[in-house]
């Protein structure tokens, strides 16, 4: 029997799930600092 397929299917989607949140932090911290230079401005 060859794993290979779920092993490459595993790997797949650990890296694009860390992609995913990788982006979904950097635009929520983007838009969080805006937020914050704004309230300073204040």
């Amino acid at each position: 029997m060859n794993h290979w397929p779920f092993i490459i299917a595993a790997y797949g989607l650990t890296l694009g799930g860390t992609a995913l949140l990788l982006l979904v932090a950097f635009v929520r911290m983007r838009r969080f600092e805006k937020r914050a230079e704004e309230l300073k401005r204040r």
